[in-house]
């Protein structure tokens, strides 16, 4: 059987140690990216997906995702651009999960995780040295929902260690002028992101809702906007997860 183009055989990829609980799942992409997901730990979910699909990358330069978890979205972005991207993560075991990942896709050439709080990153690394950046942050304020018992969920979906604001401070520091910022959010808190990122000059420029069916609330918001951009705000038509049969349509 014939494989896509740009698709890794078996013997291609990079052999990975697993931990007890995880497992390796094939992105579906031409190129053939696999992923190392835990239950246990950390397994993405549809919003990041879209996201990589939502951000309109440069074909060169520098990007960043920020809470890049297993590393997923740098992965996939990976396919859409020739630049470097560095995979930001706070935590420890998921950082070097991410770095199995990046090893396993033979990617270490073009991705570079960096395990650091994203606040004290900001600090150091200089400022404006991104073209764009991606990111897929935890969605609920730290007293919002029960808070997982499991430390690794907690910190993916409450904003324990990264805030809305603090993500909008630190793409201000490290994003360059006129460099563009592609977010995933709850609609619930559109608001807070808006006004987050106006204080620290990074403009909306596109949103684009996500319903569960045409039917439904939606549940996600993409967000593109950009540094130092001038207040002109589009709303795309919105995506469909699933229409009327059942069927995933993205």
């Amino acid at each position: 059987m014939n494989r896509a183009k740009g698709e890794k055989s078996l013997s291609e990829q990079k052999e990975v140690a697993l931990l007890e609980g995880e497992r390796i799942d094939d992105l579906l992409t031409d190129s053939g990216l696999k992923i190392i997901q835990s239950r246990e730990v950390f397994s993405f979910s549809l919003d990041a997906v879209l996201l990589a699909r939502f951000a309109k990358l440069p074909k060169r330069g520098r990007i960043a995702d920020f809470c890049t978890g297993n590393g997923v979205i740098a992965l996939l972005c990976s396919d859409k651009t020739e630049a470097q991207i560095d995979a930001i993560e706070i935590q420890p075991r998921l950082a070097e999960m991410a770095r199995r990942n990046v090893t396993m896709n033979d990617l270490q050439h073009r991705i570079e995780v960096i395990e650091e709080d994203l606040r004290s990153y900001a600090l150091h690394a200089g400022n404006g040295i991104y073209h764009a950046i991606t990111v897929n942050p935890p969605y609920m304020r730290p007293a919002a929902g029960d808070k997982n018992d499991n430390e690794h969920y907690a910190i993916a979906r409450h904003e324990l260690y990264c805030t809305i604001e603090d993500i909008a401070k630190a793409t201000c520091k490290l994003l360059r002028p006129g460099g563009k910022l592609f977010m995933v959010h709850r609609p619930s808190r559109l608001a807070d992101i808006i006004q987050s990122l106006r204080n620290w000059k990074i403009e909306p420029k596109v949103i684009q809702f996500v319903h569960p069916n045409q039917h439904g609330e939606a549940n996600m918001v993409l967000i593109e906007a950009i540094r130092d951009g001038r207040p002109d705000l589009r709303v795309l038509p919105p995506q469909i997860v699933y229409n009327e049969a059942g069927e995933q349509m993205i």
